[in-house]
């Protein structure tokens, strides 16, 4: 393992990511787990636009955020695109609602059934149902559809690692939801520490790649389970943007080669950046957090911490060098720079 990489200058180094993971991890547990998403639902609906978004666009969907965000909400096509695209958004869209919405739902953290062989065929028959119809495997079998296990031998992926013969799918699949609940009882009897989430996770995702246990619609499908596995353990859910395609597709290719901790690192910072999407929602007026928590449109990272350096936001700096502050510092600060603008 790399355990020890350096970060580029001002970027914390790889054990940090995931010491701060933890630390933001249990920060959440203490303010009493994700919220609800009918409480919380304009927090949610950002996170589930942008990993719709970004998630089916790393597999070559061309519709932008805008149009995702037309057809998700409003059921309107948005553009010129193909018939293809819009289902692959839709069918996607759908199953991510389905996996966001066990987000807070137990409150026990007693993790003993993490996930479900049901749940991993039928995340895939939501995802690729409705592009099945418009568009299928031109190879797939009538025993291939949405949910079934594929009857194809895979070609070896550009690492050069080659998923099993199809016959061993359905036990490698079954295997796997047993490690993942493990996992679950592990970190739940604290046998597991939270810095090694990450790396924990990021093995069962890259697990499930290797299997590719579908015909069609395996990064897809396994990115969603990566998000079922983070909510059920307590987790935010991560959102791999397309613009780091390249770098998570070579962390896959690590991965394969013995190296997780590229893979596990991006999943530490996706969560940690979810965390603060979601933390306002948990947070009193009073509640300290990172500044990238408590930006908004009306007012950006760089004027937050602009304002903290002159000492005219009320913040201070944690054990890692980062400003933080809390809501009503930032709403005294507005008012104030909205005074100051004013006279």
């Amino acid at each position: 393992m790399t355990n020890s990489v350096r970060g580029r200058p001002g970027r914390p180094t790889r054990e940090a990511v995931f010491d701060q993971f933890a630390q933001a991890m249990s920060e959440l547990r203490k303010r009493g787990g994700l919220p609800d998403t009918a409480q919380a639902r304009p927090l949610w609906n950002d996170l589930w636009h942008r990993e719709v978004h970004h998630s089916t666009a790393i597999e070559g969907n061309t519709l932008v955020l805008r149009e995702v965000e037309a057809l998700l909400d409003q059921g309107r096509v948005v553009g010129a695109k193909e018939l293809k695209d819009y289902m692959e958004v839709l069918g996607y869209g759908e199953a991510a609602t389905w996996v966001y919405q066990q987000a807070g739902q137990s409150r026990d953290w007693d993790h003993e059934q993490v996930v479900t062989l049901t749940e991993v065929r039928e995340i895939h028959q939501r995802t690729m149902g409705h592009v099945w119809e418009v568009a299928p495997h031109p190879a797939a079998l009538a025993a291939e559809s949405p949910g079934s296990f594929r009857q194809h031998e895979i070609a070896a992926f550009p690492g050069g690692m080659k998923p099993p013969t199809y016959p061993l799918v359905p036990s490698m699949v079954e295997s796997w939801v047993n490690q993942v609940n493990q996992i679950g009882v592990d970190l739940s009897a604290g046998r597991q520490a939270l810095s090694d989430g990450p790396r924990l996770v990021a093995q069962c995702h890259v697990e499930f790649e290797r299997i590719h246990p579908f015909l069609d619609g395996n990064g897809r499908t396994g990115r969603l389970l990566l998000n079922l596995i983070m909510v059920r353990l307590g987790w935010p859910p991560v959102v791999i943007v397309k613009t780091q395609r390249r770098r998570y597709l070579s962390a896959l290719i690590s991965a394969d080669a013995g190296d997780i901790d590229p893979l596990a690192e991006i999943i530490a910072r996706a969560a940690i950046a979810s965390m603060n999407t979601l933390l306002p929602m948990i947070s009193g007026a009073k509640d300290l957090m990172p500044l990238s928590a408590l930006a908004d449109q009306s007012i950006t990272l760089a004027a937050l911490r602009q304002a903290a350096i002159r000492g005219r936001l009320a913040a201070s700096l944690d054990q890692r060098g980062q400003w933080q502050s809390t809501r009503q510092a930032v709403d005294d600060y507005k008012q104030a720079r909205y005074r100051r603008r004013s006279t």
